[in-house]
Order: C-alpha cells, then structure tokens, then sequence
C-alpha cells in the first residue's frame, strides 16, 4: 500500500457550521504536498479534522490502513492523543508555546512516546542540524525569542516524535520573506523516510518547486491536485 492517508468524503465542523464538504484525497508515502488557499477556506480545519480536534465530522480517514475518522460528535480533542500516537504531528499556526520554557524543553516536549524521549538527545541534535540558529540558544526561554526563532522551536518540537504523517499549518504566517524562505528550506529538507509532509500555505510562491504536488482549497472544498502553474488562476 503506497498511500498513508486516504480522506474520503469528510465533512467536519464547529457547533452548528459547516467548514468541510465531501472532502476527498489522498497522501502517498515520501509525498511532500502543498495545500494552498486563501486564508479561511478550511486548511487549518482540514488539519485539525484529520487530528481528531473539531467539534464534529463524517467520513472516513485512513491512515497507514487504520480508520482514524468516522462519525464523531464527542467533546473535540479526545482521540488526539491515540491519533498522535499512531505518527500524525500537527504543527500549528503561530508560535503555540508555553513561554517560561526553555528551547531545550519545548524540543523535548515533542519526543513523548518512550522510543522518542529514550532517543530525545539524538533526535534534538537532528533537530538542531536542521535548525542551526536553535543550538546557541537550548537554555533560552522562547518568550525572549524573535519569531523566526520560535517557528524552529514549534516546528522542531513536531519532528522529535515518531511521525509518519507531518501537517504543517502556514509556517511562514507573520514571518518576514528571508526567513520565510529559510524555514520552507527547511521543511524540504527534513527526511521523510517512509513517512509523508503536508504544508498548508497562502503564499503559493513559496511552494512552487519544492513540493510533489499541490492541492488547491477554496471554501471548504478541494480542487484538484494539480502542477504549481495551472494552480495560480484558483487561488491568485
């Protein structure tokens, strides 16, 4: 089996609104898949819906051949943990953070299986390769650092887990162009081994040529997997 997620037909949403429609997909192994809309058309929605965080939805989702969706109703949230368990990461918008804490702790904070935390030193020093300006400042608390530096740290913190299946939700949101630059880089450069990567941003510019492919969404719905050119006149 060469695909690691298969969403088909999920509709998923908050109270009584609904973001998803009838979204259908799928996520090949050593895939790096951009998923490109404006902002409000349901990306991060779609992310949090595959991990388990809305307050309903329908469908399925697959992954590595095991049903992590369904019908859902219950309280958003209370299945996150076996789905993280199972190798999804979810690396949020912004910088979610607990500021007091140190560099060296946030990183540690994502190596929370016991295959990780017992390999939490190697894989920091991994994480550090792929972002050197993080090893001067381990015992540094993230809230003296400058946005940049804490994308690293959030993103780092989601590539110290055993994942198979990395969302990555706008990583350059607030960031100034080089180091929106610099952090996409980086991004592309991680080993996937046979795991896979989806980045949802606006800026499709960033993602051309980096990526296997795109995904346009636009309200709520997915338009196509298509190449980074005939994908300007859908979501320009």
């Amino acid at each position: 089996m060469n695909e690691i997620l298969t969403v088909s037909g999920v509709s998923a949403g908050y109270g009584p609104l609904r973001v998803l429609h009838d979204i259908s997909f799928t996520i090949n192994r050593g895939e790096r898949v951009g998923l490109v809309g404006l902002n409000g058309h349901g990306k991060s929605t779609l992310f949090r819906t595959i991990t388990g965080l809305v307050d309903w939805q329908n469908g399925s989702i697959m992954l590595n051949g095991v049903q992590i969706g369904g019908q859902r109703t219950q309280g958003p949230g209370r299945m996150t943990h076996r789905i993280a368990r199972q190798g999804v990461a979810l690396m949020p918008q912004g910088d979610a953070m607990f500021i007091g804490l140190t560099v060296r702790q946030h990183l540690d904070a994502g190596a929370f299986t016991r295959k990780a935390w017992s390999e939490r030193h190697k894989r920091r020093e991994r994480i550090l390769d792929i972002f050197p300006p993080l090893r001067k400042l381990l015992n540094q608390p993230v809230g003296k650092l400058s946005g940049g530096e804490r994308r690293m740290v959030t993103l780092g913190r989601g590539l110290m887990g055993d994942v198979k299946l990395y969302l990555v939700d706008e990583p350059s949101l607030g960031l100034a162009p080089k180091i929106s630059r610099a952090v996409i880089d980086a991004l592309i450069n991680v080993d996937l081994a046979d795991g896979a990567m989806v980045i949802a941003e606006q800026n499709l510019q960033l993602l051309e040529g980096c990526v296997d492919r795109l995904i346009g969404m636009h309200g709520g719905e997915i338009k196509g997997s298509v190449d980074s050119l005939s994908l300007h006149s859908e979501v320009g």
